[in-house]
């Protein structure tokens, strides 16, 4: 088998392909059947904090996460936001660098907390800096906020769950197969 292929069907090309996949396909199903998965309730922030945590190579661990937004984005549609958001997403991933070699559970909580909690009041305070929606004044960024807040308990949720489900899920894996442990996801 050439060398090239033997990378595409690799088990790190298909780990990571699923995972952007998963990122699509969440993103999608919120946005298409409301309802069946609260908004905001995505895997894209903890894809990022862990493809920091894990990933050897750091190009790919911002790649993922951006890459399933990017995918999305395409079907859902763009908006002004967007730049604001994928910073987010990349400010996760940072995060997550600082999880290598401290991937406890408290550790990856606090993480996910930290990174909710800023996309919170990051893509808020977009909103209030670059729309007319709300005065901008004190009481127009806390009118924003405010606004803002019933989406923030789905973002936290959906944060916390999935790195429980992406760090768990891989520490269960590779406690299965050690040399998906031994990978450690890197090339």
């Amino acid at each position: 088998m050439p060398a090239a292929v033997a990378r595409l069907i690799s088990p790190r090309a298909l780990t990571l392909s699923a995972l952007i996949a998963l990122a699509v396909a969440t993103r999608l199903v919120i946005f298409f059947f409301p309802g069946v998965i609260p908004y905001n309730f995505t895997p894209v922030e903890a894809l990022g904090l862990f493809g920091g945590a894990w990933f050897a190579d750091k190009r790919s661990a911002f790649i993922v996460p951006l890459a399933a937004m990017a995918a999305s984005d395409l079907i859902i549609g763009l908006y002004p936001l967007l730049p604001l958001v994928y910073a987010c997403i990349a400010g996760s991933v940072l995060l997550g660098f600082g999880l290598r070699g401290k991937r406890s559970a408290s550790s990856i909580a606090v993480a996910a907390v930290v990174s909710s909690t800023g996309f919170y009041l990051i893509t808020n305070f977009g909103v209030w800096a670059s729309t007319h929606m709300y005065p901008h004044s004190l009481a127009g960024l806390l009118a924003c906020y405010v606004a803002g807040l019933p989406f923030y308990p789905a973002t936290l949720a959906g944060t916390l769950l999935w790195s429980a489900i992406l760090f768990g899920g891989y520490a269960l894996l590779a406690r299965r197969w050690p040399t998906l442990a031994a990978a450690t996801l890197t090339r």
